[in-house]
């Protein structure tokens, strides 16, 4: 029941999001938020109760089925929405939908299915860089990448009906070539899996020309076989400034739906929620 009520929720918001013709999208209207838990910002130094297993091995335990979800990711393909709103009156809006697919290198790739209509007033930025906004890194926290971090219990948090594990994670020391994570996961107590994530990727030295905005990220997942969760809503807010300097709150909004086994992948592993013992120390 607990991860039906949580996935539900989703779901209002996906529907609201992504379907047709509908309040929040055709007729420019807002796009509907994702679920809304009573989330405090935390603080700098959070210092709450000792957690119920140690640290180190829920660290471990959630690292472990990172891993199975990040193979059970590449095994979907999926429909991708993405949306740039202004907050303006009329609300701006560049929408675009398309799939996801996979070419032989195995990357994954996505394919705009309908040209977009745009209606924005401030920012007039083109499909391209709504494109390159969107480009998040989808964050799994695998065994592998234990080492590049530092990890800062912050107590314990419920999202609808799933009590989480929240930690602060923060990079051992930023690289050139790869983008790391800095900020908060809420992990699941009972599948010791990432249900929520808060925070930017950094690079050691950002590219040149890189200035569009958004910088900090919240990703949301879902169930899928009630055993994989997997990220389908990314939403991020800034602002742009107007020609006479006025600042006006500006978002972006990424829905995957529609989610699709592979025909040529192999089957993924399952997430282990056992009383796993700990590998070495990732701090």
């Amino acid at each position: 029941m607990r991860k039906h009520v949580f996935m539900s929720a989703l779901l209002v918001a996906a529907f609201v999001c992504v379907s047709g013709p509908s309040q929040g999208q055709d007729d420019g209207g807002p796009m509907a938020p994702p679920p809304t838990f009573e989330v405090k910002r935390l603080p700098s130094v959070p210092r709450p109760d000792a957690p119920p297993l140690p640290e180190q091995q829920i660290i471990a335990r959630f690292a472990s089925n990172e891993d199975v979800m990040r193979k059970a990711y590449d095994t979907y393909t999926y429909t991708e929405t993405v949306r740039f709103e202004e907050e303006t009156d009329p609300l701006g809006i560049l929408t675009a939908t398309g799939d996801t697919y996979f070419k032989p290198d195995g990357q994954r790739y996505w394919g705009v299915s309908k040209a977009p209509q745009p209606t924005l007033h401030i920012a007039h930025y083109t499909l391209q860089d709504v494109m390159t906004m969107s480009v998040v890194p989808y964050f799994f926290l695998t065994t592998e990448d234990l080492a590049n971090y530092n990890f800062l219990y912050a107590g314990t948090q419920k999202l609808d009906e799933i009590n989480t594990y929240v930690f602060q994670v923060k990079p051992k020391a930023l690289s050139r070539k790869q983008r790391l994570f800095e900020g908060v996961i809420w992990v699941d107590d009972q599948d010791y899996t990432i249900v929520r994530t808060w925070g930017k990727f950094e690079l050691q030295v950002e590219l040149d020309g890189n200035h569009l905005p958004f910088t900090m990220f919240e990703t949301y997942r879902e169930n899928f076989e009630d055993k994989y969760w997997l990220p389908t809503y990314t939403a991020s807010d800034d602002e742009v400034a107007a020609s006479d300097g006025t600042k006006v709150p500006i978002k972006l909004i990424i829905r995957a739906t529609n989610f699709k086994p592979r025909t040529d992948a192999a089957p993924a592993a399952t997430p282990d929620s056992s009383n796993a013992q700990p590998p070495a120390s990732p701090r």
